[in-house]
């Protein structure tokens, strides 16, 4: 399955994102409301500068104290981050996921970000897809 189709059947309508100077309480607000596990840090909403989780935010916890509640998103964020593009496929992405042990990656088209895929969309469009291998094969052995 290709990353494209993922983001179809998801009925993704774009990317929600932060700006890098957005505060930590807003962006785990964000996150408690929309029961996301991470969001993009763009400041022009085209292209990632980087990506806050839940992890993230853990982390600066832990070694901070609620007064990191007030840092700048743009100060504890992910910088690195890995996209992949709409032809790539599920199982590659799953991949470079897994080697990169992390769980949210943001989808170009043409130098702009379209959608996200996380790791449960893969695994959700895996399952799809061996549920649809199961029914062909039982159909052929039964010979329908």
């Amino acid at each position: 399955m290709l990353v494209q189709q993922i983001l179809k059947s998801k009925g993704s309508t774009g990317v929600i994102s932060v700006m890098p100077s957005a505060k930590i309480s807003e962006v785990s607000a964000i996150l408690a409301e929309k029961h996301i596990g991470g969001l993009i840090v763009s400041a022009d909403g085209d292209t990632a500068d980087g990506i806050i989780s839940e992890r993230d935010i853990v982390r600066v916890v832990a070694q901070n104290g609620a007064k990191c509640l007030d840092f700048e998103v743009g100060t504890v964020m992910t910088k690195n981050v890995k996209t992949c593009g709409l032809d790539e496929t599920a199982d590659a992405i799953m991949q470079r996921m897994t080697d990169g042990r992390f769980r949210h990656m943001p989808v170009e088209d043409n130098g702009k970000m379209v959608g996200i895929v996380t790791i449960g969309d893969l695994v959700a469009a895996r399952l799809s897809e061996l549920s649809m291998e199961k029914d062909a094969l039982q159909g052929m052995i039964m010979g329908h």
